[in-house]
């Protein structure tokens, strides 16, 4: 049971999705990406799952991201990146027992730490999927919410990315690394990025520029396909969350 919303939702067989168009900053990826940020995830799984539950609270980001989502009972809520399901809990407390929660990670180490997760805490309303949210595997059935935390930093055009998320759900809400903020916090995030190099690709340049770009491209994309669209910093201004509710042929209305 999903609300009643206008937006065209995915059909059976249909992608879901925009595939990324080719950009110039595409010749400097791994020939493979998303074999790049499967073999990153899957080489520290068992370290990112106990890091980021021992995180979860840390600056209010993630609860943030949960109430812009503007869940309600019964509604269907499709998680990008979902890890080792450390949003789920609270994605499952505002949907209720009659919605529904389903994360998609394209790790298959963090879907199979996920599953045990659900497994052993007896939810029965959560589903994890092994697949790509570049292009998305959600076939059939309404999805009335988007949640992608720390994901679009790994995009080499997170600007298509998001935008075929935005014809997926009426709420999409994504939290991403904002550089530029203080400067012994950007001091941080940019050696956090330098040792994860082989997620973010950022053996060459600016790491921060990087992130940055990427960052605005995936609020732009926001911007143009959301009726509206709002915007949290946590953590001294390095997080930056973006919540795009609505159509954007609907502004005005």
């Amino acid at each position: 049971m999903t609300r009643d919303r206008s937006r065209p939702r995915s059909t059976p067989g249909g992608s879901g999705g925009r595939t990324p168009s080719s950009t110039a900053e595409d010749e400097d990826e791994d020939a493979h990406p998303i074999h790049r940020i499967q073999r990153g995830y899957a080489a520290w799984a068992r370290v990112y799952d106990w890091f980021a539950r021992a995180t979860a609270s840390v600056g209010g980001v993630r609860a943030g991201c949960v109430r812009a989502l503007d869940l309600a009972p019964g509604d269907t809520v499709v998680e990008f990146g979902c890890g080792p399901g450390v949003n789920v809990p609270a994605l499952r407390e505002a949907v209720g027992p009659t919605g529904r929660v389903v994360g998609v990670d394209v790790t298959g180490a963090m879907v199979d730490r996920a599953r045990r997760l659900a497994d052993r805490r007896g939810w029965e309303n959560v589903a994890f999927v092994r697949g790509d949210a570049t292009d998305p595997p959600i076939h059939g059935g309404a999805v009335d919410a988007v949640l992608a935390t720390f994901v679009t930093s790994l995009f080499s055009d997170p600007h298509a990315v998001v935008s075929g998320w935005c014809d997926l759900a009426d709420s999409v809400v994504v939290a991403a690394f904002a550089p530029r903020g203080s400067r012994p916090a950007n001091a941080a995030l940019s050696a956090f990025v330098r040792l994860n190099g082989r997620l973010f690709d950022a053996d060459a340049g600016d790491p921060l520029d990087r992130l940055d770009r990427r960052t605005a491209a995936a609020r732009r994309a926001l911007a143009e396909n959301a009726a509206t669209l709002t915007e949290e910093r946590y953590l001294f201004g390095t997080i930056a969350t973006y919540a795009g509710r609505g159509r954007a042929d609907e502004r005005g209305r």
